[in-house]
């Protein structure tokens, strides 16, 4: 009996999940369709509700404001509207740390997040998946003696949470894993554990 109740387990927790995941991405990518006009909204015309219109609404958004902005006068209007924000008390001071985090997260040259590394934590003996996000640099590197970076270790298995710090380049291991495979290790605990990379061909291990 246990058997089966682990087996159909296997079967509906991944897919509920999933589920779950996609409803509460949907329904809240459909909350754009509340800045249309009432009279534009679809519910109002077609007489029902039709789930993920809004993610093509939001789409659509974001793809026109990256065409926008890629020309002279979006780039105009980008400059005005960023002025503008920073003129703004308390608005101002948010705006400022969230587009530094963004420009650094989602630049296609930028560092963050793209090494995996293995760090020294939560002990000498121990060591813990982490992400590099930066090298110590100005007033945090006139501090310390030698090359060190920042990395952030997530907690298992809810890896938006973690811990940040500066740990000395020479004591990590840089993995040849991608953040995709290390998030799934993460999240499983271990269970999905990271492939070796392969051998080079006429050498193996």
């Amino acid at each position: 009996m246990k058997k089966y109740l682990l087996t159909g387990l296997l079967v509906w927790v991944p897919l509920g999940i999933t589920i779950w995941v996609l409803d509460l991405t949907i329904s809240t990518m459909d909350q754009t369709l509340l800045l249309l006009p009432e009279s534009w909204q679809p519910d109002r015309f077609l007489g029902t509700h039709i789930p993920g219109l809004g993610v093509i609404l939001t789409v659509a958004i974001v793809l026109g404001t990256g065409l926008l902005t890629r020309n002279i006068f979006g780039q105009r209007l980008l400059r005005y509207w960023d002025g503008l924000l920073h003129r703004i008390p308390v608005v101002s001071a948010i705006y400022k740390s969230v587009k530094q985090v963004s420009d650094t997260l989602l630049s296609s040259n930028g560092q963050a997040f793209r090494k995996v590394l293995l760090v020294r934590y939560p002990h000498p003996e121990a060591w813990s998946l982490a992400f590099q996000t930066s090298e110590a640099s100005g007033e945090i590197a006139s501090h310390l003696d030698g090359e060190y970076v920042g990395v952030f270790i997530p907690t298992t298995p809810s890896p938006v949470n973690g811990f940040y710090f500066y740990v000395r380049k020479q004591d990590t291991i840089e993995l040849d894993i991608s953040v995709d495979v290390a998030l799934k290790s993460i999240i499983s605990m271990g269970v999905v554990a990271p492939n070796s990379p392969p051998s080079p061909a006429g050498n193996p291990k």
